[in-house]
């Protein structure tokens, strides 16, 4: 992909085991990789991480992602810890550095704090940095949450001006049924917004632990396109192949 700046979005239940109880350590291995593969081509990449909730279900005894905000919000807080403590052992097998990112909705509906967000992650990027970026879970409102990390990373994408948004799912593609049944086929490239008016989208994932879907993966494609980058939407194992221009995934065109 021809892409100098990239915003990788991973999904809950790609870093999670069974139901989100535990971290997958394999599979924040995997990611990590690829985008030492991709620093190492000279891209500046940022990361929207979800699972903080999903990680700190078990040492909290939780076995169902909670539904109530004040157990989600406790959920978050001791999972973040875990969360960023993996990236950053796995990220310095590298010799890269990572950095924690926490934003709420007003961090990027103010401007003050908006231009504030963009200078720290610019700084960041020219550090060699890897930001890595989660909704503040842990104190956010019901009025100001974004609701799922499809959307904050679109909107990460349009504040710091990346060329591409890959969205990685625990589903390799958009399909035009729901995966799972017969018959469904793959969409390679989606240049009109127009084309999935009649396709069955879906909601969110099997997995139990995530709060997006994919609804909100083509309103992130919206966003993305709109502001001239492409989206890719792909799953973890074919995250590579994505990323090199092979014929996997679905990727969103810019308008």
């Amino acid at each position: 992909m021809d892409a100098k700046r990239i915003v990788i979005k991973v999904g809950s239940s790609t870093l999670t085991g069974d139901a989100g109880t535990s971290l997958n350590g394999a599979a924040v291995a995997k990611l990590v990789d690829v985008v030492a593969g991709l620093k190492s081509s000279g891209k500046e990449v940022i990361i929207v991480t979800s699972a903080a909730v999903a990680a700190g279900m078990a040492p909290l005894g939780l076995t169902e992602r909670p539904t109530d905000l004040a157990t989600q919000q406790a959920s978050a807080s001791v999972g973040q810890g875990l969360l960023i403590a993996k990236y950053s052992a796995e990220f310095s097998r590298h010799n890269i550095v990572v950095s924690q990112v926490l934003v709420t909705g007003a961090d990027l509906s103010i401007e003050l704090y908006n231009e504030n967000a963009k200078r720290t992650l610019m700084r960041l990027l020219e550090l060699g940095v890897v930001p890595i970026i989660n909704e503040n879970d842990s104190v956010g409102t019901e009025e100001l949450r974004l609701g799922d990390n499809d959307r904050l990373s679109a909107l990460i994408l349009e504040l710091i001006k990346a060329d591409l948004l890959v969205l990685v799912s625990d589903i390799d593609a958009l399909y035009d049924a729901p995966p799972t049944q017969s018959g469904a086929n793959r969409i390679a490239k989606v240049t009109d917004f127009k084309e999935l008016v009649a396709i069955d989208i879906g909601g969110v994932g099997t997995s139990g632990v995530g709060s997006g879907g994919m609804v909100t993966k083509i309103k992130a494609a919206e966003i993305a396109t709109a502001n001239g980058a492409n989206m890719l939407l792909t799953d973890l194992a074919h995250l590579g192949d994505a990323l090199s221009g092979k014929d996997v995934g679905t990727l969103f065109t810019a308008k």
